[in-house]
């Protein structure tokens, strides 16, 4: 499943820049596009988790006895999978993340004041989530929606800046109108994309990451003091809304949404705990 997304987003990004090149230069902006776009396309691939990484000037842990290291090291023997890069991230504010392509390019993030703020089971639960995102391929689709989010966000940008300056005036378009209604409906479809990574896989890794640990309670404590934490109005030093998705809490929870819930990339945090408690029992 998660492959089929990744060639349907991949599809969609070639044919929006092909479209937008024709608009703008016919045949030939169709054909310079066209290579934009596979360019892109190839860098997202192979290089969108280093991107992230580095946008959130996150640098390895190579002392096994760090705390993180130590307990992503034993739930990936309990899951049966590679041993993932582990990054710190220079932030105080508690959150994490997993990104790469496939299990032997894997990592996963976590800000330094995930690490100063939660318990050792606490700890385990969100690192359990992150290594349920790696062995379901959620980061792999999540990395590549938050580059075509970026593209997408830089292509609004330049109609914003087109309309304003008149557009192009030949015939194969410029018309500000409609460069005005595509600079307003493209930031929507970047919501909609990163809603294609879908609010469920939230769910999914919330139960992988219990099951794993056999510990519901560390993971829905560890969850309240990271949403309580978001709320408060402490986002991570350079998030993004294209980056959002990929947190375990989203950093901007303590912004209003003015539609609510429409565009939310995360289910809330009040759901994901409720749904904890349930499998608690069964477990």
């Amino acid at each position: 499943m998660e492959q089929a997304k990744t060639i349907f987003l991949l599809t969609l990004l070639t044919v929006l820049f092909v479209s937008i090149g024709f608009y703008f230069g016919g045949t030939n902006g169709m054909l310079i596009a066209f290579l934009l776009a596979g360019g892109m396309n190839f860098y997202a691939y192979y290089y969108s988790d280093k991107q992230v990484l580095r946008h959130y000037n996150a640098t390895p842990i190579e002392d096994v006895r760090h705390p993180v290291y130590r307990i992503t090291q034993k739930l990936v023997q309990k899951a049966n999978l590679p041993m993932p890069k582990v990054y710190l991230i220079p932030d105080h504010t508690p959150n994490a993340f997993a990104t790469g392509r496939n299990y032997e390019n894997a990592a996963v993030a976590v800000t330094m004041g995930l690490y100063e703020m939660l318990n050792e089971k606490e700890l385990e639960g969100v690192i359990a989530h992150e290594l349920s995102h790696i062995k379901h391929y959620d980061m792999l689709i999540g990395t590549i929606a938050a580059v075509f989010a970026g593209a997408i966000a830089m292509i609004a940008n330049m109609m914003q800046f087109s309309a304003m300056f008149g557009g192009n005036n030949n015939r194969q378009g410029g018309n500000p109108i409609i460069m005005i209604l595509m600079a307003i409906l493209l930031p929507l479809a970047a919501s909609i994309i990163q809603m294609t990574v879908s609010r469920s896989r939230e769910f999914m890794a919330d139960e992988g990451a219990a099951r794993l640990t056999g510990n519901v309670e560390g993971l829905q404590s560890a969850l309240a003091k990271l949403d309580n934490y978001a709320k408060g109005g402490h986002p991570i030093h350079n998030a993004t809304e294209e980056t959002a998705h990929m947190f375990i809490i989203n950093p901007f929870s303590g912004m209003k949404d003015a539609f609510g819930s429409l565009f939310r990339t995360h289910p809330s945090t009040e759901d994901r705990i409720a749904r904890l408690e349930e499998l608690k029992h069964e477990l």
